[in-house]
C-alpha cells in the first residue's frame, strides 16, 4: 500500500538543520580537501568575503588568517559587527547589512547565508566583534549556541574575529592543502589594491592588480609573445597576453572580487570583445580560435547586486551592470574595444607580434584540419566497436553547467578497469581503459594527439578538442597500479596533459587515485591501509593475529571492495603545479633523455614495501 500523506508528513526545519541536511545547496560539493572547490575552502571564502567587503567600503587594510590543527581563524580590522546583532548575523538566515545597498555597494556576499552556513557545518565556531572599545563573543557547535558572553571593554582595534573547525560528521577525514588556500588569498590581494593578507606568517600583497596575477601564473606557460596588456577603466579591469608555447585558452575571471571559476556573462563578453576588436583593427575576418589560441587573460568586473547561478558564486548570471543600466556585454565590449584599439595603435611592435601569432595559429589549424577530420571519423568508427569508454549517465546540471561530481577514471588493463566499472556510480563516474603504455609525447606537436589512437580516443572522451568549454568530467583521475609500470604509465599520462592541456591541470581537474596497499582484518572488522604507518595502526587496533593482505595491483581488488575506494571515502591526490615550476623543465626532467634520473624518481616515489623496491632496483 502507498504511504499515507497527512499533516504528520509536513515538517519545518530549523535553519541549522536544513543547512546540515542539504549542505550542497550552500557550499557545493563536500570533499576531503583534495579539490580546490571542496567545501572546506568555501567555508574559508565565505568568512573572508565578509572581511573583503569591509575593506572595499574603506574599513581595514589587513586581514590575518591562520590554520592550525584544522582550526581556521580569520581576523579583520573593519568596523566590527554591531554588538547587539552578533548572534543574528551568524545564526539567522537572511540577516545581514548587505541587504542595505547604501552600506555595501558591489559586495560579494549578498544572500545573508555565508556565515550561517559556516556556523552550521562546523563543530566549533566563535565570532568576536570588537567595536569602539567594547567587545562581544559568541560560541556555537553545529549551529547550536554554546556560550553567549556579555559585552566587555577592550583596548583592541575594531574588527571581527571568526574561528571555526569544519565538522568531521559532514566533511569526514578532511585536510587543508596550503596551495589551495594560498591561491585563494593571492586572488584577493590581486583584486584589492592596498589590501594585505597575512597567512600563517606569510605576507600577501600586490601593487599592480591583474598584471601581477598574470605574471605570477605565467611561469609554467613558457615565454610570452609580448608584454602584458593591462587596462583599468571604471568598473572593469583586464590584462592579457599570448604564450609562445601553450595550447588552448586560459582565463582568470572575477566579479566583485569573487573568482568565477566557471566564467559567466562577463567572461563571455570579454572573449567576444577581444575577437571583435582584433578583427576590426587588422581589418581581417580571422577565425575566432586563431585569435584566442594560447591567450592568457584575467578580467575583473564590479556589478551592483550581482546574480550568480549558484550559492558558491562560481558563474555570473547577471545581464546588466546595475538595475536599469547597460548590459554587461555592451559595457565590456565598449571598454575593451576603445582601450585595446588605442593600445595596438600606440604599440606597433606588439601589434606586429600579435598579427604573426594569429597567422601562425591559422597555419597550424589548417595543417591539422585534415588530420582532425580523419581522427574524428576514426573516433566514430572506434566507438562503435570498442569498449574503451564506459560512460556515465549524467554530465551537466539543468543549466548545462558541468556537475562537480562527474569523474572519469583512466585505467590500464582489463582487470583494473573491470573492477572499477563494476563498482562505480554509473550516474556520475566513467571509466576509460588504456591499451598498454601510452606514447611518450614529450616534445611532439599536437598533430600526434590526432594520429595516435589512444590519445585521439581519450581526447574525444573528455571532449577537449576545442578547449575546456565542453569538458565532460570535472574530475579526471589517473588510476594505475602502485608499481614501476604503473608509475611509468602515470608519468606518460601526466606528460600528455601538461604538454597539450596544461590549463586542465592548472584549473584543478587532474588527480591521482589512491588505493589501499593492505587489508587488515579479523572476524569483526576490516581496515584498509594506504601506507605502512596505517598498517601498523590497524594491527595495533585489532591486536591478536589479524589477516594481512597486500594488494599488488588494482585488478586484485574485488568490485565489492572497490566501492569503498571510489565512493564517498575516495582518496585523491591533486596534481598541483607550483608557481616556480616550469612545465618545460618538469617534462624535460621526467620524460626527456635523462633515463637514470627518471628511473630513480619512479622507484623513490613508489608507495610499496621496501622488499618490492629492492626487487624493482634489481630489475
Amino acid at each position: 500500500m502507498p504511504e499515507k500523506y497527512t499533516e504528520d508528513n509536513i515538517r519545518s526545519l530549523e535553519w541549522r538543520e536544513h543547512i546540515r541536511m542539504r549542505p550542497g545547496m550552500y557550499i557545493g560539493k563536500l570533499g576531503d580537501g583534495a579539490s580546490q572547490d571542496d567545501g572546506i575552502y568555501v567555508l574559508i571564502k565565505e568568512i573572508v568575503d565578509n572581511s573583503i567587503d569591509e575593506f572595499v567600503m574603506g574599513n581595514g587594510r589587513i586581514i590575518d588568517i591562520s590554520i592550525e590543527d584544522k582550526k581556521v581563524t580569520i581576523r579583520d580590522y573593519g568596523r566590527g559587527i554591531p554588538l547587539g546583532k552578533v548572534i543574528d548575523c551568524v545564526s539567522k538566515i537572511n540577516t545581514g547589512a548587505k541587504y542595505d545597498s547604501k552600506v555595501f555597494k558591489k559586495a560579494v556576499g549578498l544572500n545573508g547565508v555565508g556565515s550561517k552556513a559556516v556556523n552550521a557545518m562546523t563543530s566549533f565556531f566563535t565570532t568576536q566583534s570588537i567595536r569602539d572599545g567594547k567587545t562581544k563573543k559568541v560560541e556555537y557547535s553545529q549551529g547550536n549556541l554554546v556560550k553567549d558572553s556579555k559585552e566587555e571593554t577592550t583596548d583592541e582595534k575594531n574588527g571581527t574575529i571568526v574561528s571555526f573547525i569544519p565538522d568531521s560528521e559532514i566533511f569526514g577525514n578532511y585536510h587543508y592543502i596550503n596551495e589551495y588556500v594560498e591561491k585563494l588569498l593571492w586572488n584577493y590581494v590581486f583584486l584589492n589594491n592596498g589590501l594585505t593578507i597575512k597567512f600563517n606568517g606569510e605576507r600577501y600583497h600586490a601593487k599592480n592588480g591583474l598584471r601581477d596575477l598574470l605574471e605570477r601564473n605565467i611561469n609554467g606557460n613558457g615565454p610570452t609573445l609580448y608584454p602584458i596588456i593591462h587596462i583599468r577603466e571604471a568598473d572593469l579591469e583586464f590584462a592579457f597576453t599570448h604564450s609562445t608555447k601553450q595550447y588552448g585558452e586560459e582565463y582568470y575571471s572575477f566579479v566583485n572580487g569573487q573568482h568565477t571559476t566557471q566564467g559567466g556573462t562577463h567572461q563571455t563578453a570579454f572573449r567576444e570583445a577581444i575577437v571583435k576588436t582584433i578583427r576590426e583593427f587588422y581589418n581581417k575576418d580571422f577565425e575566432t580560435g586563431d585569435i584566442r589560441q594560447s591567450i592568457l587573460a584575467a578580467i575583473s568586473l564590479k556589478v551592483q547586486e550581482p546574480v550568480f547561478e549558484s550559492q558558491t558564486k562560481t558563474k555570473l548570471g547577471s545581464q546588466h551592470i546595475e538595475a536599469g543600466g547597460v548590459t554587461i556585454r555592451n559595457y565590456v565590449n565598449d571598454i575593451v574595444k576603445r582601450n585595446l584599439d588605442n593600445y595596438l595603435h600606440k604599440n606597433p611592435e606588439t601589434a606586429e607580434d600579435l598579427y604573426r601569432k594569429i597567422l601562425q595559429s591559422q597555419r597550424e589549424r589548417k595543417e591539422l584540419d585534415g588530420i582532425k577530420k580523419l581522427a574524428r571519423e576514426s573516433v566514430k568508427k572506434a566507438s562503435l566497436h570498442n569498449k574503451k569508454l564506459r560512460d556515465c549517465k549524467v554530465h551537466y546540471n539543468t543549466n548545462h553547467d558541468l556537475r562537480l561530481d562527474t569523474t572519469i577514471f583512466i585505467t590500464e588493463g582489463d582487470s583494473a578497469s573491470g573492477s572499477i566499472t563494476k563498482s562505480r556510480n554509473v550516474s556520475t563516474q566513467a571509466v576509460f581503459s588504456l591499451k598498454g603504455k601510452p606514447l611518450n609525447c614529450f616534445g611532439l606537436s599536437k598533430k600526434i594527439v590526432y594520429q595516435n589512437e589512444e590519445f585521439n580516443l581519450l581526447q574525444a572522451a573528455l571532449n577537449i578538442d576545442d578547449g575546456l568549454d565542453n569538458l565532460r568530467y570535472n574530475n579526471i583521475v589517473i588510476a594505475t597500479d602502485a608499481d614501476v609500470d604503473g608509475m611509468h604509465i602515470r608519468l606518460l599520462l601526466l606528460t600528455f596533459f601538461l604538454q597539450f592541456y596544461p590549463d586542465l591541470v592548472k584549473t584543478g581537474h587532474l588527480y591521482i587515485l589512491q588505493t589501499p596497499l593492505f587489508r587488515v582484518r579479523d572476524k569483526k572488522e576490516t581496515i584498509y591501509c594506504y601506507s605502512d604507518e596505517e598498517k601498523t595502526q590497524g594491527l595495533n587496533k585489532l591486536k591478536g593475529k589479524p589477516e594481512i593482505t597486500r594488494f599488488k595491483g588494482l585488478g586484485e581488488i574485488s568490485p565489492d571492495e572497490f566501492k569503498h575506494f571510489i565512493g564517498s571515502s575516495i582518496r585523491l591526490d591533486p596534481v598541483l603545479l607550483k608557481r616556480e615550476s616550469s612545465i618545460k623543465e618538469i617534462l624535460s626532467f621526467y620524460m626527456g633523455k635523462n633515463t637514470p634520473e627518471r628511473q630513480t624518481f619512479i622507484i623513490d616515489n613508489l608507495r610499496v614495501e621496501e622488499d618490492v623496491i629492492e626487487e624493482a632496483k634489481v630489475a
